[in-house]
């Protein structure tokens, strides 16, 4: 059954579903907001099992993400959300373009032209805007399980989309 329910309404109704003896015969899927570090810490082992897609996971092998989450684990004691991932990757974003145009953030266009550009490392891997400044980037199919340290968690199953894009690109009129 597929869900997206983030937060607390994913929480209750993921800890009601378990309860009620559903997850026997039903196999939850959802998207990585709904089965996000953050919900997994709230709600724990009645998450076993359970799919999801996400463009980010802490277990992908690229040495920015490597760093990420060494680093995140180091300063905070967990693993990162993919909230944490998206704000992180923001960050360099607005770094590159900053570099990009030397500091001079009042040339607007120039910082627009940079940000749009995203010469960045991202650590989902592979990342650049469309036409309607949604991401092309890959998406991944992740498990909830328990990692070799025993902690509920998603790990990474493969690759579902490479390069995908927003459907609705082609009638975007931005520019």
């Amino acid at each position: 059954m597929y869900i997206f329910l983030p937060g607390g309404m994913g929480i209750n109704f993921i800890k009601q579903f378990v309860g009620a003896g559903l997850s026997k015969d039903i196999t939850l899927f959802g998207p990585g907001t709904s089965a996000d570090e953050d919900v997994i810490k709230a709600v724990g082992e009645p998450m076993l099992g359970m799919f999801n897609s996400s463009q980010w996971a802490h277990d992908m092998d690229n040495a920015g993400n490597k760093k990420f989450v060494a680093d995140f684990q180091k300063d905070y004691g967990r693993l990162p959300s993919m909230f944490a991932a998206q704000g992180y990757d923001a960050a360099l974003l607005m770094d590159a373009a900053v570099r990009d145009v030397k500091g001079k953030i009042e040339d607007k266009p120039a910082l627009l032209k940079a940000l749009k550009a995203a010469k960045f490392n991202s650590i989902r891997g592979g990342f650049k805007f469309n036409n309607n400044q949604f991401p092309i980037q890959d998406y991944y199919l992740r498990v909830i399980t328990k990692d070799a340290q025993g902690r509920v968690t998603n790990k990474t199953l493969g690759k579902i989309f490479s390069n995908h894009a927003d459907a609705y690109a082609a009638s975007c009129k931005m520019q």
